[in-house]
């Protein structure tokens, strides 16, 4: 008994210790990304403690940048859960997706710390492992990147306080280009996703002109319009069973 908890014990620390070194280039760019976020928690009024709870308990950079926005705007309570539980709806498949990846024999403290922290880059490193996933590896990504992901947040609302307006603001284009590169890269790969996106921009455009659209808060607005697109587009667009396939084996 004592032989197999020490193979246990060592197996997980191993799990940990590979782990550890596959969340260093995603707390690299963990760090880049939320010191934008930062900066954008900053322009919604929020001080540096509240942005560090803000990705802490998140871990969301669309679903946190969704949120900043809406608190800018002075958006309800409920439009800021409500867009926040969309923007990321997709983390719900993902743990899906990874707890058919864990043994039967996994504790439920284990699925629930991992469902803490499923972000898309390591859901990628925990579903591709061979086998059933050793929580202990996700666990060890989680201590790199996650902290990473906070206090990048911190120092972006810090740098936000003490740098000149002009700097903010330049600065404070890096989330465009953070999204640009969240769209771009699906996009190229799929046209259609390419004329949804294009869809969205110009309805956000004519919602913010067109009655009774445009009496609507931004918040409502961004809820109503996700939902109508995200709807059409899985009616018009269904994604076949043969697509999903390659798509996991790419």
């Amino acid at each position: 008994m004592s032989d197999r908890s020490d193979r246990t014990f060592s197996s997980n620390i191993i799990a940990l210790k590979k782990g550890m070194n596959a969340g260093i280039p995603i707390a690299v760019g963990y760090f880049a990304v939320s010191f934008t976020l930062g900066i954008a928690a900053r322009n919604a009024g929020l001080n540096a403690f509240q942005g560090f709870l803000a990705s802490l308990l998140n871990n969301a950079s669309a679903g946190e940048y969704a949120g900043f926005a809406l608190i800018a705007a002075d958006a309800t309570y409920l439009e800021v859960l409500l867009v926040t539980l969309i923007t990321n709806a997709r983390y719900l498949l993902m743990s899906f997706a990874l707890s058919q990846k864990l043994s039967p024999n996994t504790p439920i403290h284990h699925r629930l710390l991992l469902g803490y922290a499923v972000t898309d880059e390591i859901f990628g490193i925990s579903v591709s492992r061979p086998g059933y996933l050793n929580p202990y590896y996700t666990f060890g990504a989680i201590l790199i990147a996650i902290p990473c992901w906070a206090v990048g947040t911190i120092i972006g609302v810090v740098a936000g306080n003490v740098l000149p307006l002009r700097a903010v603001s330049a600065l404070s284009v890096a989330l465009y280009g953070m999204f640009l590169a969240v769209i771009i890269p699906p996009g190229r790969k799929d046209k259609i996703l390419t004329v949804l996106v294009i869809v969205s921009f110009v309805l956000s455009f004519i919602s913010e002109k067109l009655p009774p659209l445009a009496h609507m808060s931004a918040g409502t607005r961004t809820i109503f319009l996700t939902v109508i697109l995200s709807g059409l587009a899985a009616i018009l667009f269904p994604v076949s069973k043969k697509e999903v396939d390659v798509t996991d084996e790419s």
